[in-house]
């Protein structure tokens, strides 16, 4: 009977299981960590989290991470994961100043500030800086439900539907966001959907499906990101900036800054930045 040291952790109320394979040689397929994910992930029957991070080596950077969904599904990328990787490797495995880390949607660089215990949880302020987004389309129009309502999109490492709302705590997120998440328009692949109701000048709430989970989570890094970049397109200008930031009210309630600028091809030097949090070590017995 074999044993697995792992970290539970969460950012923004995202919360993952991590596994540390940085060191070992052994190569685990696909499948082995789908099965943890499905195993682990699910809250009345196992440790409960909307993820299972997995650190392996890596020949472009420090290490690699995956991200795999509690249905068991690999994701190219999770902000909020990336965030708790960041703080993970400031803690477990003594990393400081700037740390890039490889991914499937390719490097992330994080940088964390000093940590902190909170009510027995290790904690830090994590900023970390994604690839940037691609495939803007803005007012896609879509037949949801029997209505016509227009999507925005960007992918930001995954794929992201932003629909703009008022009454944000009243939409239906699982029954709408579903709909959305598995329309034609989106392929096989599919998207995640946040639904954002501005509420000042560069200030914007959103509440996000996950896909993989498939419900309702109480954040979403990359989701964060990609109603950033939509807000500042269709509300604010796409001419070229530096260093705007936008704030995001998460379902979480932890408001996350978004900083990127504008240049005359693209949206680049995109960070994401938040709390993390060292929730607790444990094992699983195999």
């Amino acid at each position: 009977m074999g044993k697995l040291s792992f970290y539970k952790m969460q950012a923004s109320g995202n919360d993952f299981i991590l596994l540390d394979f940085s060191k070992s040689k052994a190569k685990r397929s696909k499948s082995f960590y789908a099965n943890l994910a499905k195993k682990y992930c699910p809250r009345r029957h196992g440790i409960g989290a909307d993820g299972l991070l997995v650190i392996e080596p890596s020949r472009k950077a420090l290490f690699k991470m995956r991200i795999f969904n509690s249905d068991g599904s690999e994701a190219e990328m999770c902000g909020n994961g990336a965030r708790c990787v960041g703080l993970w490797a400031r803690i477990a495995a003594n990393k400081t100043g700037i740390i890039d880390f490889d991914t499937v949607a390719g490097i992330i660089r994080a940088k964390v500030s000093a940590c902190k215990k909170i009510k027995n949880e290790y904690c830090a302020a994590v900023r970390i800086k994604v690839t940037s987004p691609y495939g803007y389309k803005l007012d896609l129009p879509l037949q949801v439900l029997g209505r016509k309502i227009k999507v925005n999109f960007v992918n930001t490492g995954v794929p992201h539907a932003v629909v703009f709302v008022q009454g944000l705590e009243g939409i239906d997120v699982r029954e709408i966001g579903r709909a959305i998440r598995f329309h034609k328009k989106f392929g096989a692949a599919g998207t995640n959907v946040n639904f954002v109701e501005v509420t000042g000048k560069n200030h914007i709430t959103l509440r996000t499906y996950e896909r993989g989970v498939e419900d309702e989570t109480l954040a979403c890094g990359t989701g964060t990101i990609a109603s950033s970049i939509v807000y500042q397109l269709k509300f604010e200008s796409s001419e070229p900036k530096e260093d705007i930031a936008i704030f995001a009210k998460t379902k979480s309630s932890e408001i996350l800054k978004v900083s990127f600028d504008i240049t005359k091809d693209k949206i680049d030097n995109v960070w994401l930045q938040g709390q993390a949090f060292l929730v607790y070590r444990g094992e699983i017995i195999l």
